[in-house]
């Protein structure tokens, strides 16, 4: 990767995938785009343009005038808003990838969009869920990240693009709020805990999912598009966890440091059913062996460093 094009880039993995890519590769070889403008260090401190990714016609414009050689597509919809407005995600989500698709076909780049453990069902296996298994969504979301893995493939064999994806769990952050996701009580809960020493989860007592820290997630998408692709046995896309957990666990790590934190509940029957049809631990072996995936952040790990930043923030 020498110069690359981020759409989505001022949502919750985005802004700060941007910011780190800028580090590692110099600020003027990242160009964040996304629908709207703001005043964020994403669109201060390097090339930004503002762009609907429904408009493919823009996007290759853009991404041939900055002479990119990868596109690292993230904008989308996510569960819990795609399954209220079930046609405006179709549209965006698998518009948008289209575009990104055949941009990085005309301009031979290199190509990465995630996918999620949104893409398993309620028939898929819920422990050690594996790399390839049933996947029967029954969200729309679920049904976008499915259709977005097998098009990614099709995009590899039959033209060549050099597609790469993760499916992603919940992943927490203490720089941006969530936006939508069926696990956004997993960040909500630290800055309630922060901010009044306890929450009330919209996710049921014992319902597991897979979370991941969000610095173990950026290093991830880093390290799978620099890695050898003659290695990689698959591609689109690679189960990626750091941990299992369910809100009281999360509770639990936070009482480590506030011993008073107070977890109640108040479920959301869409939210729930949805996490409901999603596996309780997925199976990572095969990132670990074809490109040495590793998490950092435990649940302990990720907690404390949570909260010393939330505090200082």
């Amino acid at each position: 990767m020498k110069k690359i094009l981020v759409t989505g880039a001022l949502g919750q993995i985005g802004s700060e995938l941007t910011n780190r890519m800028r580090e590692v590769y110099g600020s003027d070889n990242v160009i964040a785009t996304d629908i709207r403008e703001t005043d964020s260090p994403v669109v201060k401190n390097g090339p930004f343009e503002q762009l609907d990714v429904t408009n493919g016609e823009k996007m290759f414009d853009i991404a041939k005038t900055h002479n990119v050689d990868t596109v690292i597509h993230l904008a989308a919809l996510l569960s819990a808003t795609a399954e209220a407005k079930p046609l405006l995600a179709w549209n965006l989500n698998m518009g948008g990838l289209v575009n990104a698709l055949e941009t990085s076909r005309e301009l031979g780049c290199q190509f990465f969009t995630p996918s999620s453990i949104g893409a398993f069902g309620p028939s898929t296996p819920k422990d050690s869920t594996p790399q390839d298994t049933i996947m029967r969504p029954t969200t729309m979301y679920g049904v976008n990240k499915v259709s977005g893995e097998l098009l990614s493939d099709y995009y590899f064999t039959k033209f060549g693009v050099d597609t790469r994806g993760l499916r992603f769990p919940g992943l927490i952050s203490y720089e941006t709020l969530p936006g939508g996701g069926t696990t956004d009580y997993a960040v909500e809960i630290y800055y309630e805990a922060i901010k009044h020493n306890e929450y009330t989860s919209y996710i049921g007592e014992g319902t597991y999912m897979d979370m991941m820290y969000m610095p173990d997630a950026l290093n991830a998408i880093i390290d799978l598009m620099e890695a050898d692709g003659s290695k990689l046995e698959h591609r689109n896309s690679f189960n990626v966890s750091a941990m299992s957990v369910a809100p009281e666990d999360i509770a639990g790590a936070i009482r480590v440091h506030q011993p008073d934190f107070k977890l109640d509940y108040k479920v959301d029957p869409v939210r729930q059913s949805i996490a409901e049809s999603w596996p309780n631990a997925i199976d990572s072996s095969a990132a670990m062996n074809e490109w040495g995936f590793k998490a950092e952040y435990d649940l302990a790990k990720m907690t404390s460093d949570m909260l010393d930043k939330l505090k200082t923030k």
